[in-house]
């Protein structure tokens, strides 16, 4: 079911792609930011763990933004008039367990930093040149799609290291763009993103947390 979705939203991008443009607008947008994580329950079982096989933890989560790989994402709006837009996103999060929290629970591993990726289609809304004498535009938008995270945990019981789809995403923000002039323009945003991450281990165990993001982005876009 998870799967299939990431193909649904791969499939939303590839139509919006190579739509006929006509009078709508289209926009391509990168930014990153300030991420962080608040605490999330972490459950499941690891075979071989030497504090024990079944895990239940709270864990505090660390985004280490500007650590490679850096906090960063992109989208793709086709804004089908002046107010209203669809399109991707692709947000690269990530966390990292604290010290404290894989030491309770057995890990000297427990994080998702090559992404806690999040891939969803959005709707968008948007208010053309409401402030600044015309070039302040303020926009909101919302999304559903799928977590697709690197699992990178390590403890007496294995190693697991690898991507995976581990359930259901959401994304939100709010923010305001400038525009430069009818090509490119900047913009800064509060993004969040909540996603609900059922991992696989490879010793046959299983994780699961649900994990909240907050992010201060800054970005750049252009639109053609």
């Amino acid at each position: 079911m998870v799967i299939r979705l990431a193909y649904f939203l791969i499939a939303i991008a590839a139509a919006l792609a190579v739509a006929p443009a006509s009078a709508q607008e289209n926009e391509l947008s990168f930014y990153t930011g300030i991420q962080e994580a608040p605490h999330s329950r972490v459950t499941g079982t690891d075979p071989g763990n030497a504090v024990s096989p079944t895990v239940s933890v709270l864990v505090g989560w660390e985004g280490r933004s500007f650590e490679a790989p850096p906090h960063y994402g992109f989208r793709y709006t086709r804004w089908v008039n002046e107010t209203l837009g669809f399109g991707v996103d692709f947000n690269h999060t990530k966390v990292y367990a604290d010290a404290a929290s894989m030491a309770a629970a057995g890990f000297t591993n427990l994080e998702l930093t090559d992404g806690l990726n999040i891939l969803t289609a959005n709707a968008w809304r948007r208010w053309p040149g409401a402030w600044g004498n015309g070039r302040l535009t303020p926009y909101v938008g919302a999304g559903v799609g799928v977590a697709i995270p690197h699992v990178d945990v390590s403890s007496a019981g294995g190693t697991t290291f690898e991507y995976q789809v581990t359930g259901p995403a959401a994304a939100w923000a709010a923010g305001v763009k400038y525009e430069i002039n009818d090509r490119w323009g900047v913009f800064g945003e509060y993004k969040g993103t909540y996603s609900v991450n059922e991992m696989s281990l490879t010793n046959g165990g299983t994780l699961s947390s649900d994990i909240l993001t907050n992010a201060l982005n800054v970005g750049l876009s252009f639109n053609f």
